[in-house]
């Protein structure tokens, strides 16, 4: 049982996403059939889950939630704003109730008081005055014009029969065949037809001209009905429809049943809508048909052109089979497999990275060419067994964009602001990890710029934009890493309230000049805020030093664009991967250092020339462009002094270029990265280290850090330049 819950709780989970997704775009643009009707298949399957582990709170509450959703399908509820409300809090609170179980807990009584609530509310729509701890009263029935001419109330049964000529001959008696219905049910009203009956001249007294449209209340299923009829069967003409909650019941015994191939027909006599009779007869009338013509009419279409089955019945049966085939194709395609057995496979994969590595460097020693072609083709497929790995965790970032709609949606509307998201780059991927650990980053940004950047509809209209406001979630793979931006098309950010308040708050001189970069990185000191009046969504000072601590601990960084008035950028910066990159090792004197491949640009020599030139300056000529660069040996004090020939290995990180100087170049590198202690986080310019094949320890270069500290020397040279001249 516990395996069964755990899958039901993974499944409610996808399943209500989907729910939330599918609401939020009948919001937006309106509800189709598919949209309506796939909203409640998942309502359905939960409830069905729910049933399995007996969970009787999910299947109380979401009986009653079902039922308006059928409503819906059936057009009499209509999906206006007040009810998707109500159906977005009935998603948050099935999220809750699976917590319940996923928690192996009752839920407590302010669980059970908002269940019973939105219980309430749902019975409303449905016109229902009954309590909503399950106590039904049944509403009118609704009276509809039948095919045959006679009227039917929608929640009985309906029998339409014209008697053919020679019955009586025959020895049938009509009557008989109602009394007998009494037997299985109740005749709840009957209207006889006499259209068939001639003038009386022309009446044959052993002739049955009689028609019966027969509303019939019953708990018997199609098939004992239809069999009241086997004797005149070739002689009658015979429609039987079902009351409108059998069409419910038929529906759900259709995406109730095992997931097997099933043709159309089998499905609709499986669930009890169809009768191997009528399915012969419509299967002789296709044939026939398919004879006189090219194209062979669906058996679906003859079966509603005979009146045996509704459209809506055989449109579940249609959606069923199709949905059958579609699972055994991802069924064949796709597996799931925990998390952490991904994780302890990354780890396996590393250890052989390093493995394979001294492999090849004890063959290269040994000078033995056969042993080094060998140990070459393992580090081949080791690699390749690598980035399949790697693969494996690797997922797309729009599913986590995706959640961010009902944020939106939700926030804008309790600040009473209008505004629309729009996704682009949701197919970039990057690692699980990274994924989970991605979200609350995120929210921070994301409800910021709805609070602080967007601007209230009249606001806007007053300054010449447009009232609905923007705002973009965007992803895409920069130099090995992911780049994710959260734009606005709000008021922007002020430098000038920003230098304000940091001046009140001691962080900067009074005097002291900032570029647009270092400003705009004082909105993630502890406590800083900008905002005029805090509210419940932001305002504290506390939220972008929770982002930037979040997102440095993913070895990534993030920085801010503004135009005062126009809107704001953030952007993100992300590594792919946290378990293994590919590097380029360089050596400093005797010590090792990986830096990350994806970063590197290009490597030149310092000449003697540069050398004596750069001197007194940390920047150098490149073809005509100046370039920062960091000594390695002066970052990390190595006393050696420096070789006779020395490199520039071009980085780059966030589309500025550095030169980092080093010894030599030793070549790529396959990196397994291995994180820090807690002691040596307060090194700048490493962000890991690893072990390399001979089992020495190499660190790995923190190519962000090393710019920033680049930049930071190259604008303070230049300004001690500008002060001496």
């Amino acid at each position: 049982m516990d395996a069964i819950q755990q899958a039901f709780v993974v499944e409610s989970r996808e399943l209500l996403q989907a729910m939330e997704d599918n609401l939020l775009q009948m919001e937006s643009s309106g509800g189709d059939a598919e949209t309506i009707n796939a909203i409640f298949r998942a309502a359905h399957t939960i409830k069905g889950g729910a049933g399995v582990i007996e969970c009787k709170f999910i299947v109380e509450f979401t009986h009653v939630l079902e039922n308006v959703l059928d409503e819906m399908r059936s057009g009499t509820i209509k999906p206006d704003p007040e009810l998707i409300e109500v159906l977005l809090a009935c998603s948050d609170q099935l999220d809750s109730l699976v917590g319940c179980v996923e928690s192996e807990c009752e839920p407590d009584d302010e669980v059970n008081k908002a269940s019973v609530a939105l219980r309430q509310k749902l019975q409303r729509f449905l016109g229902n005055p009954a309590a909503a701890t399950g106590g039904v009263v049944p509403s009118e029935a609704k009276v509809e014009v039948s095919g045959g001419g006679g009227e039917m109330e929608t929640d009985n049964w309906h029998i339409s029969l014209r008697f053919g000529h020679d019955v009586l001959r025959k020895g049938m008696e009509p009557s008989a065949f109602l009394r007998y219905l009494n037997e299985l049910g109740r005749i709840v009203h009957l209207v006889t037809l006499p259209d068939g009956i001639p003038d009386a001249d022309e009446m044959d007294p052993e002739s049955c001209y009689l028609g019966f449209e027969i509303s019939y209340q019953s708990d018997a299923d199609k098939a004992k009905i239809d069999s009241v009829f086997d004797f005149v069967r070739d002689d009658c003409l015979i429609h039987i429809w079902p009351p409108h909650s059998k069409l419910a019941d038929f529906i759900s015994s259709i995406e109730e049943l095992p997931e097997d191939t099933m043709r159309l027909g089998e499905i609709l006599i499986k669930c009890g809508a169809l009768t191997q009779q009528e399915l012969d007869q419509a299967l002789s009338v296709q044939s026939d048909r398919s004879q006189e013509t090219e194209a062979q009419p669906r058996i679906g279409d003859v079966l509603v052109k005979q009146g045996a089955v509704t459209p809506e019945v055989v449109e579940a049966a249609a959606v069923k089979q199709s949905k059958v085939a579609e699972k055994k194709s991802l069924e064949s395609q796709l597996i799931r497999v925990q998390a952490a057995k991904l994780d302890l496979l990354i780890d396996l994969v590393g250890e052989m990275v390093i493995a394979s590595a001294g492999a090849n460097m004890l063959a290269h020693r040994s000078g033995e060419a056969a042993l080094v072609e060998s140990t070459s083709v393992i580090a081949m497929l080791v690699e390749q067994i690598r980035d399949s790995a790697l693969q494996l965790r690797m997922v797309q970032i729009g599913d986590t964009f995706t959640r961010f709609q009902r944020v939106v949606r939700d926030t804008s509307h309790e600040l009473g602001k209008d505004i629309e998201l729009v996704i682009s780059g949701s197919e970039a991927e990057l690692d699980k990890s990274v994924v989970e650990k991605l979200g609350d980053p995120l929210m921070h940004l994301v409800r910021n710029a709805i609070d602080h950047g967007i601007e209230s509809p009249d606001v806007r209209v007053a300054n010449g934009k447009p009232a609905r406001g923007t705002l973009r979630l965007n992803a895409y793979h920069e130099s090995g890493s992911i780049a994710i931006e959260i734009i606005d098309d709000g008021a922007g950010i002020s430098r000038e309230k920003i230098l304000a308040k940091a001046r009140d708050r001691g962080l900067i001189g009074s005097g002291q000049v900032l570029t647009d970069s270092e400003t705009y990185n004082l909105l993630f000191e502890p406590g800083f805020s900008t905002a005029e009046k805090i509210t419940n969504i932001s305002g504290r000072g506390v939220g972008l030093d929770v982002v930037k601590r979040g997102i440095t601990s993913l070895r990534g960084s993030v920085e801010v664009e503004s135009n005062e008035g126009a809107g704001s950028t953030f952007r993100i910066r992300l590594p792919l991967t946290l378990a293994i990159i590919d590097g380029f090792m360089v050596g400093v004197g005797k010590f090792t250092y990986v830096i990350p491949l994806g970063t590197v640009v290009e490597c030149i020599e310092l000449t003697e020339k540069d050398r004596v030139e750069t001197a007194n300056r940390q920047y150098i000529n490149l073809r005509g462009g100046v370039l920062p660069f960091v000594r390695l040996r002066e970052q990390f004090e190595i006393a050696e002094a420096a070789g006779r020939r020395e490199n520039i290995v071009v980085v780059q990180y966030a589309g500025q270029k550095i030169g980092l100087v080093v010894d030599e170049l030793m070549g790529e590198f396959q990196t397994v990265i291995k994180p820090l202690g807690s002691i040596f986080k307060h090194i700048k310019g490493i962000g890991g280290s690893t072990i390399l094949g001979s089992g020495d320890v190499a660190l790995i270069l923190d190519v962000q850090s090393l710019v920033a500290l680049a930049t930071v020397q190259q604008n303070r040279g230049q300004t001690a330049e500008a002060l001496r001249v």
